[in-house]
């Protein structure tokens, strides 16, 4: 029985040996990549290659680069929205009035003629429109307030500054689904607050609160939700950031001599 044991215990080691020489040919075998901390970043086109079909309304150039606005709107974002957003509705804007009597008119004129019920043109005149005013609106090295004779308007309108921002603030947070929120002079000669749904504006008949647009801001989620997703009023308060002030004034100064 002893000697048994001895031979066993020879045999045992044997097989103990040869199984973790297995098991190490097992675990040589399966390669694990390891993470780098090198970051690829995504290759960016140009805003300048960006072209819309021939026809009677032309992209507004983008007056920065795509990354020009980080991080409060990122590369990625500003691309999407410039290059494949409001590219359609210009190509879809040139499509809907080819042929028809609104194709030779300025895009102020067409928002004031068209018919409400062609959501074609609606729409797409409307996307045209809005932002085309949105990119000039923001500036990558912007004032925090406006100054001069727009700065006298919104104290002598809203009581101060900081009321205006707080009104606009809330009008864009309140807003329930895609739209736009506008500062505006009315037909009064007064700066108003308001909003529309979808790409309507207050320059068309069936505004509620008709009136001249100079300051817009572009609440559709596309504008925002990949570096904010769900928090609006984060994306709020970054573009109060970018306002380009001066464009404004100058928007207004236009307005209040028509």
């Amino acid at each position: 029985m002893m000697k048994k044991t001895y031979l066993l215990i020879p045999i045992l080691l044997l097989i103990i040996l040869l199984q973790a020489c297995n098991d190490k040919k097992l675990i040589e075998v399966v390669e694990v990549p390891l993470p780098t901390t090198v970051e690829e970043k995504p290759v960016m086109g140009s805003p300048d290659d960006v072209r819309a079909i021939e026809g009677s309304f032309q992209m507004e150039k983008l007056p920065y680069t795509y990354d020009a606005l980080a991080p409060s709107i990122s590369a990625t974002t500003l691309e999407m929205h410039y290059s494949k957003h409001y590219l359609t509705y210009t190509n879809n804007l040139n499509k809907a009035v080819l042929g028809t009597p609104l194709e030779n008119l300025t895009i102020e004129e067409v928002l004031a003629k068209l018919d409400p019920n062609d959501q074609a043109i609606r729409n797409n005149a409307g996307g045209f429109y809005n932002h085309s005013m949105y990119w000039k609106c923001m500036r990558p090295d912007s004032a925090r307030e406006a100054s001069g004779s727009l700065a006298e308007a919104i104290i002598r309108d809203f009581g101060s500054f900081g009321r205006f921002t707080t009104m606009f603030k809330n009008e864009a947070t309140k807003h329930f689904g895609s739209g736009w929120v506008w500062l505006i002079i009315d037909r009064s000669g007064k700066l108003q607050v308001s909003s529309t749904d979808n790409q309507d504006n207050p320059l068309m008949r069936n505004a509620t609160m008709p009136g001249t647009p100079i300051l817009a801001l572009d609440i559709w989620e596309h504008s925002y939700y990949l570096d904010y997703q769900y928090r609006r009023a984060n994306y709020i308060d970054a573009f109060f950031t970018l306002i380009n002030w001066k464009k404004v004034q100058e928007n207004y100064e236009s307005a209040v001599k028509k």
